[in-house]
């Protein structure tokens, strides 16, 4: 059963590549010229030799574009998307994409409510808008048509939307998250600091080692959300082994159901 988006009536693995441009916040143009580079895979043919896309062609550019934001090169970008598997799904591209912001500094993007509906691909009610705001997807602006948003998180957002869970439990659950995750950091922090950052103080004053400190600590972080996100997807899995019966254990956002 084809899976609609929203209440636009698009089905998000049969978009169009003006409808596919809309949801990027690209242009055609943009995509074509992926496409001649090989950083966007190509279309299913349908009906009438229409190509259509799908999530992963969504996600893919997803990812490219916090790569670009990154400061990396088409050419950067190229050699990047080569070393991906090419079977690799959507979910695993946003994990890819994760990792990256997880390089960058906090970044938050002012929208109108047309331009925001137009990236996401529905129509948002007040309601819709009320929910992204207590998920701090959103935030409102003395502009009642203007909204900052957070760009790393407001398609997780708006797909939460859909989920057949209360407001009250997203919200419990994102509480979770933010406290055990806060707590991993400032283990993690403490560890860095005990074990790298304080042997390096006491040694005599080295402008080149200096930097090299500086290097490790900033390609730490996409390692540690790596191993983060890989510890979660096999703890979440564990979990539901032994809540679930095997017959009925249900598919996550972290994978499918456990074999």
């Amino acid at each position: 059963m084809e899976q609609q988006n929203g209440t636009t009536g698009e089905s998000l693995d049969q978009l169009t590549v003006d409808q596919l441009a809309a949801r990027a916040g690209v242009t055609v143009r943009t995509l074509r010229f992926y496409s001649t580079r090989g950083l966007l895979p190509p279309p299913t043919i349908g009906p009438r030799r229409v190509g259509r896309y799908g999530p992963e062609h969504l996600s893919r550019l997803a990812l490219i574009e916090e790569l670009q934001h990154q400061g990396m090169t088409l050419a950067a970008i190229e050699r990047y998307l080569q070393r991906l598997p090419d079977d690799i799904s959507a979910h695993d591209l946003a994990i890819h994409r994760a990792v990256v912001a997880s390089w960058l500094p906090d970044t938050v993007d002012e929208t109108t409510r047309s331009q925001l509906e137009g990236r996401v691909g529905r129509e948002l009610t007040d309601d819709d808008l009320d929910r992204l705001a207590a998920m701090s997807v959103l935030a409102r602006t003395d502009d009642p048509d203007v909204f900052r948003v957070d760009p790393a998180l407001v398609q997780l957002g708006v797909r939460l939307l859909d989920v057949p869970i209360s407001q009250e439990a997203i919200l419990a659950a994102r509480s979770v998250m933010l406290e055990h995750a806060r707590s991993a950091a400032r283990e993690l922090s403490r560890l860095f600091k005990q074990e790298v950052w304080d042997p390096y103080r006491e040694l005599e004053p080295d402008p080149e080692r200096l930097e090299r400190m500086k290097s490790l600590s900033a390609h730490m972080q996409p390692m540690v959300v790596q191993a983060l996100v890989t510890a979660f997807q096999r703890s979440m899995k564990e979990e539901l082994r032994e809540v679930f019966p095997l017959e009925s254990a249900p598919r996550t956002a972290s994978g499918p159901a456990p074999e």
